[in-house]
């Protein structure tokens, strides 16, 4: 491989690397996890902006998350809020995802 295919493949690294969290490298995310990332990228993006910056629903990062107790954050993911559009998600994940997913927003949630 030619020098510059090799600064490109370095390029490619440091751009995944700076997209999962810190300490936190892309290979050691599992299959599941990587659907439950997309699933929130997508699925949840969709109300709460792709960039879970906010939308139609509040920002899911973590500045907006870090104040609320986790156990009420799994609760909203797993039940949903009754009388507002956020639906619950326990027909597609399970108690446990919902955990992962609102201790990975608490900490800034990784690409897909």
């Amino acid at each position: 491989m030619r020098l510059h295919g090799w600064l490109a493949l370095l390029g490619l690294g440091l751009i995944s690397a700076c997209q999962t969290p810190p300490g936190v490298a892309q290979a050691q995310w599992t299959e599941h996890e990587r659907h439950l990332i997309r699933m929130v990228r997508q699925d949840c993006g969709s109300c709460h902006g792709m960039s879970l910056t906010g939308g139609l629903g509040p920002p899911l990062t973590p500045e907006a998350l870090r104040h609320l107790p986790m156990d009420s954050l799994v609760a909203t993911i797993y039940e949903g809020r009754a009388g507002t559009p956020m639906p619950g998600w326990k027909t597609m994940i399970s108690a446990a995802d919902a955990r992962w997913i609102a201790e990975h927003l608490q900490q800034g949630f990784p690409q897909e």
